[in-house]
């Protein structure tokens, strides 16, 4: 039976288990520092308190300081399945256990500043592995997953439609791996579009979310009017923008308007804690307020802001983007990046 490891045992690592298993794989399914109680949790009861639901048989949940013995098992597949400040940590872990270069899929969805530059975390992970065991990065082979997935409706099997950017023999890897009949995955060759796609969309939602925010603050119309129409503004601003964006950052344009665009741009806005942390700063509050009220939650497009914001500003004072073409965007920087607004941190 083939084995395939999973780091990080939060809600969306702990789904990813389960089309695994459910395609005849052994997951070794292994948490953070961050994860303790999920793991002991599902050592007990075979049930992952936050996802709600029983890991399917095949899946074995481990401790991180059962990671060197994991990985003892040769893995064929590794799974980063952490937050997006827990790339470093993660990329750590790996340099300090993991004999032989092997393949590597990401599920983080984040970006990264290297040189003055935007760059996919696929590319960091990979180059600061390398260094760090003096390896070929070419030896390296990394994707990442991107598409419209929310963890709760993949553990319960829901039909899901993602899309992977992997090369060839990754990509191949991957369908052998994820054979469940209720997991639909597309691949494309564009590594850098499916990142830049799935992690900007967090961004962009940020903004479309103060609909609901200003609708908490406005109240229903006399006649019960919501704020359909402002959303949808802000939805079709956003998809423009990350039309233009990902192109510019080494992405297809058709990859941004795909399901690691538009389609995980439109779930993403409908649940998730990026439209929640945008609903609050529509209602009026600071960003370092919205916070602090979702204090121990990853608001992964706020900390993207904080990650990426001075690049793209300094881009545009070059004229190398067109800031006319990004209010959304711009508005969203202002109101994370202008502030005193706290940045999650993994250790």
């Amino acid at each position: 039976m083939s084995v395939t490891l999973i780091l990080g045992a939060g809600v969306m690592g702990t789904a990813f288990s389960f089309p695994l298993a459910d395609s005849g794989a052994e997951v070794l399914l292994v948490g953070t520092h961050l994860d303790t109680g999920w793991i002991d949790a599902m050592k007990r009861t075979g049930m992952h308190p936050k996802l709600g639901m029983t890991v399917p048989d095949g899946v074995t949940p481990l401790g991180h300081d059962e990671l060197a013995a994991a990985l003892a098992r040769q893995p064929e597949l590794i799974v980063i399945g952490v937050s997006s400040p827990g790339i470093p940590w993660a990329t750590r872990q790996l340099a300090e256990h993991l004999a032989a270069p092997t393949p590597l899929l990401l599920l983080t969805k984040g970006l990264a500043v290297r040189d003055n530059r935007i760059a996919p975390l696929t590319e960091t992970v990979a180059s600061d592995l390398a260094a760090a065991r003096d390896w070929a990065v070419s030896s390296l082979e990394t994707g990442g997953v991107g598409g419209p997935c929310i963890a709760g409706e993949l553990a319960t099997r829901r039909n899901t439609g993602v899309v992977i950017g992997a090369p060839d023999e990754l990509a191949r890897l991957c369908a052998d791996r994820l054979r469940a009949p209720y997991y639909h995955v597309r691949y494309t060759g564009d590594v850098a579009g499916v990142e830049l796609s799935a992690a900007m969309k967090n961004l962009l939602t940020i903004g479309v979310g103060t609909a609901a925010g200003m609708l908490e603050r406005a109240g229903p119309g006399q006649n019960g009017a919501l704020m359909h129409n402002p959303a949808a503004a802000l939805f079709s601003q956003a998809v423009t923008e990350l039309a233009y964006l990902v192109p510019v950052f080494g992405g297809r344009p058709e990859t941004a308007t795909g399901l690691a665009g538009t389609g995980d741009l439109y779930v993403t806005c409908q649940a998730g804690r990026n439209a929640r942390f945008g609903a609050l700063l529509g209602a009026g509050i600071t960003a370092s307020q919205a916070r602090e009220r979702m204090a121990g939650e990853t608001v992964e497009g706020a900390d993207l802001a904080l990650e990426i914001g001075p690049v793209i500003r300094i881009m545009m004072g070059r004229g190398e983007l067109d800031g006319a073409r990004l209010p959304l965007t711009r508005a969203i920087l202002s109101a994370v990046c202008d502030v005193q607004c706290f940045r999650y941190t993994f250790e």
